[in-house]
């Protein structure tokens, strides 16, 4: 009977160490506890836990029962090749040595920094996978020698060391790769404020000559391009200008209340003469009857400005374009449709991503920096809508832009 209700409480205080090791990420205390534990189990004056340093090759104390040495504990590395904890961990075997003292291996410089005496030793790996990172021992039994019971308990407790190192391992990890995300963010960010700053002096200077000379030599096809390759290089730097100034919160929202069939009906208005030279139809359906928004009018039109453009990019010459804002269920949508090459399925989910690109980088015909559909998304968000996209492979695409109705309608 007095057998059965130690091995209760045995269990109960592994279940507890189990209980702890979901709940509780802080490593530190929770191998203290474990090595506490697996001293009060096995009946045991000390119990210590030692993991493999990787860049010395040694092993290293990490926690110990008597909290009082574990600092002392830490400053000494025990050699793998000349210690009872190292063979453990070499051959990956549970060990006991019952005369510490008379055994060649035995490591006598950790009992001499701190002043104890190891009698009598149990030890047994500590096991991830395929690999054996450390060492869980409990030395100097008080009462007999150590038993098969022991080293079970302290198998047990080995298994959960192992599962709370692997899981602070891997949450280190996870937060090492976080902090390099947010500096390549970082990077991304202050790339795009200094390029942007830098790019547009100068631009400004191209487009001013080019407009003067295009007005003296009318006709000119060479100033054309020069032009056209200037005005779509200030589309780009604005494109991400505004995509910082939105991360950043910077970019100011001048709300009023105005028709939004007005500006759907301009957009396609300039628009209409980049899809007559590409080869295109552009149709606009749009209600007489007027389709009032409260909103940034100019956030508004640039977002009208991407899709469109984005439309007539990707359609090739033969094909329509077709716009359409209607009032649905409480909401104003607009519509862009197009006959061009469509999006693969897989690539729906990111193409409202910075810097996404559906064809590869290295082979793709089309330009753009992939960040015209973010600026939308982030646009529409701000307004309190919402933004999607449906396609067909090599049939065309659809866009969908949601936007509350003025709050009086």
């Amino acid at each position: 009977m007095k057998d059965l209700e130690k091995r209760v409480r045995q269990l109960e205080r592994i279940l507890a160490v189990n209980v702890e090791l979901v709940s509780n990420p802080q490593q530190s205390s929770l191998l203290t506890k474990i090595a506490q534990t697996a001293a009060e189990l096995t009946e045991s004056e000390s119990a210590s836990i030692l993991l493999l340093d990787e860049r010395t090759g040694d092993l290293r104390f990490c926690a110990a029962a008597t909290t009082e040495v574990a600092s002392l504990l830490s400053e000494i590395p025990v050699p793998v090749t000349h210690s009872i904890a190292g063979t453990v961990l070499r051959e990956r075997q549970p060990m006991v040595v019952h005369n510490v003292q008379a055994d060649p291996r035995h490591f006598r410089e950790v009992g001499q920094a701190i002043g104890f005496e190891t009698r009598s030793l149990l030890a047994v790996p500590l096991q991830v996978q395929e690999r054996c990172i450390g060492v869980l021992e409990a030395v100097n039994k008080r009462c007999g020698s150590f038993t098969d019971e022991d080293r079970e308990i302290l198998t047990i407790l080995a298994a959960q060391a192992a599962v709370a190192i692997e899981n602070a391992r891997l949450l280190e990890e996870l937060q090492k790769a976080h902090r390099k995300l947010q500096e390549l963010d970082r990077l991304k960010s202050d790339f795009i404020t200094i390029a942007s700053h830098e790019l547009r002096t100068p631009l400004s200077l191209i487009l001013g000559y080019a407009s003067l000379l295009q007005e003296q030599q009318r006709g000119s096809r060479e100033l054309e391009g020069v032009l056209r390759a200037a005005v779509r290089l200030q589309h780009i730097i604005e494109t991400m200008v505004n995509l910082r100034y939105l991360e950043t919160g910077e970019l100011p929202f001048r709300y009023e209340e105005f028709n939004l069939c007005d500006e759907v009906a301009q957009a396609c208005q300039i628009h209409a003469a980049l899809a007559e030279a590409s080869g295109l139809t552009l149709d606009a359906v749009i209600p007489e009857e007027p389709i009032r928004i409260r909103a940034d009018r100019e956030k508004i039109r640039l977002v009208l400005d991407n899709l469109l453009s984005n439309a007539i990019k990707f359609t090739p010459s033969g094909g329509k374009v077709r716009v359409k804002v209607e009032e649905r269920y409480g909401n104003a949508e607009i519509t862009v449709m197009d006959t061009g090459v469509g999006i693969p399925q897989e690539a729906l989910e990111h193409i409202f991503e910075r810097f996404y690109q559906v064809e590869s980088p290295m082979t793709r015909r089309r330009g753009g920096l992939g960040l015209g559909l973010s600026v939308v998304r982030e646009i529409v968000e701000k307004h309190g809508g919402r933004v999607w996209a449906e396609s067909v492979l090599g049939r065309g695409s659809r866009f969908t832009v949601r936007l509350p109705l003025t709050p009086s309608r």
